[in-house]
């Protein structure tokens, strides 16, 4: 019995036809050290499935035994590992634009494209096993201030575990009031609005187009009280609330 593959590379649950001949009386296929029952036999073709029990990754023998106990040559068969995602360069990404990302972790470099979550899926060509950069989608139909989605890699050694690797979306949150609206430098200011999730600054500007960062507290996803900085000119300003996504619209306030 002289046999070939169809393929020489695949991943556990592949299927698999070797061809050759004198293969009608094919029993099993030897994989590595694994006896494999057939799918299906003909005289010239034996169809099998790389069982669970292949290896992560590495080289296998095949061959094929049949009912009298003859065993054919033996052909190397390479066993693909399977992606693993450990973590990402950011942890959260604007809704309305998505944003550069960077994906890590393992035996990217057969990769084809990443999943993330109801999003989208993005093409790739990693040219680094453990590495790989794409522009996360942007997530128009969003409801929620933060969606989570999972981050997939999708390989010829399989897809990466869905739940392992995260990232959130954030809408740009929203001003709608500020009290009083207007004050001197050391009042504090109560900021009412929506999407008051994981604010980092928040931002007084004067009518000079000057800007100070001010130390703020957050009370709710709805509210924060901001202390007016100094440093400022007097006259008619904005404030404006950041987040991952994005800036707020600029609510008018007085500088005295």
């Amino acid at each position: 019995m002289d046999t070939t593959t169809t393929t020489n590379q695949g991943k556990a649950g592949d299927t698999v036809q070797i061809n050759g001949t004198a293969l009608s009386t094919t029993a099993k296929v030897n994989f590595g050290t694994a006896a494999v029952t057939p799918t299906s036999v003909t005289a010239t073709q034996v169809t099998f499935v790389v069982p669970s029990t292949a290896p992560c990754s590495g080289q296998v023998s095949v061959s094929v035994t049949s009912t009298t106990g003859a065993t054919s040559n033996a052909l190397p068969f390479f066993v693909i590992a399977a992606p693993t995602t450990t973590g990402t360069s950011v942890v959260c990404v604007p809704a309305a634009t998505g944003g550069p990302v960077t994906l890590f972790g393992t035996n990217f470099l057969s990769g084809t494209h990443v999943g993330v979550g109801t999003v989208g899926t993005v093409a790739v060509t990693p040219t680094q096993p453990s590495q790989v950069t794409f522009t996360a989608p942007a997530n128009p139909g969003q409801v929620g201030t933060v969606s989570t989605q999972p981050v997939t890699i999708t390989t010829a050694g399989g897809t990466s575990t869905s739940g392992t690797t995260l990232i959130d979306y954030y809408l740009a949150p929203t001003i709608t009031a500020v009290l009083p609206t207007s004050g001197t430098a050391g009042d504090q200011i109560t900021v009412t609005g929506t999407g008051f999730v994981g604010v980092d600054t928040v931002t007084f500007t004067d009518s000079a187009a000057a800007t100070a960062t001010a130390v703020f507290t957050p009370i709710s996803d709805t509210q924060l009280v901001a202390t007016v900085p100094g440093g400022l000119a007097a006259g008619a300003g904005t404030i404006t609330v950041h987040t991952c996504g994005g800036n707020s619209n600029a609510q008018a306030f007085t500088l005295t």
